[in-house]
């Protein structure tokens, strides 16, 4: 179901990159394969499956006199809403000026404990080029939750996911930091960025000397000092089953089908024309 708050101005998902339609390949590692222009899309696709409720959100300014399709539309935001209301999703790219890595979001993706509160228990983000499945298998996990605000697991099962398949634990912090065996992308549990939106109010009056709530940051930085391929970030309350939902999918030995590949990785991708 959409609902379009201005329907003459409907919202059109990203454009894919113009070599989408070349050749397709089977690429690995994952968490190096980018998104494949595609992230609005695979993620859009899986809430549609779930059964969640879209509607747009168009901001724009329109002159006096001036008629509706001269209106021009500054910033839009597509909220994906589940039928229980406990959870959504916005697709706020060309709306957020919140840029964890240096990098723009693309998903916001939030919780609560009741229909009727404001505001959300929990919130995670996600920019381009994360692995959409990963962002998916997110989405799935929260789905099938029944109460989706609530703490379930612990750290330690995040790093287990990853450790198991092959990526390394760091020596000084063991149970808080693990890294691919290439050493480009990390999970680390430690203080929150700022503008992190959590349900817990405390961590809005910290002192300056302080140390906020600690929740899950992952990053894939291929080269060093190069700037980030892509970032997500989860505040404190998220529960730890989901971040180890996304971190499972995004170490996962298993190719991934692609074809846009980022330019920062090229040379580190194994690839296997698809069939």
């Amino acid at each position: 179901m959409e609902a379009l708050l201005y329907p003459e101005f409907p919202h059109e998902p990203p454009t894919p990159c113009p070599s989408y339609g070349a050749q397709a390949f089977w690429a690995g590692p994952r968490y190096l394969a980018g998104d494949d222009g595609q992230l609005y899309e695979t993620v859009a696709d899986a809430l549609t499956r779930f059964g969640w409720a879209n509607l747009t959100i168009v901001r724009g300014r329109q002159e006096p006199d001036e008629a509706p399709q001269d209106r021009q539309v500054l910033r839009s935001t597509v909220l994906h809403i589940s039928s229980d209301t406990l959870r959504w999703a916005q697709w706020v790219l060309a709306d957020e000026p919140f840029l964890p890595g240096g990098l723009p979001i693309a998903w916001q993706i939030c919780a609560r404990t009741d229909p009727g509160g404001p505001l959300a228990a929990w919130s995670a983000y996600f920019t381009t080029d994360v692995p959409g499945e990963a962002v998916a298998d997110f989405l799935v996990g929260l789905g099938d939750r029944a109460q989706p605000a609530v703490p379930l697991g612990s750290t330690e099962l995040v790093l287990d996911v990853v450790a198991a398949d092959g990526w390394l634990r760091d020596i000084d912090q063991p149970h808080a930091l693990a890294t691919d065996p290439m050493f480009t992308t990390c999970v680390s549990l430690g203080e929150v960025p700022p503008l992190i939106q959590d349900g817990d109010p405390s961590a809005l009056t910290l002192a300056a000397e302080e140390v906020g709530p600690a929740g899950w940051q992952a990053w894939a930085e291929p080269v060093v000092g190069a700037g980030c391929l892509w970032a997500a970030s989860f505040s404190a309350g998220v529960p730890q089953d989901l971040v180890a939902a996304f971190a499972a999918t995004l170490s996962s030995t298993a190719p991934v089908l692609r074809r846009v590949l980022p330019e920062s990785t090229r040379d580190r991708l194994l690839l296997a024309p698809a069939s």
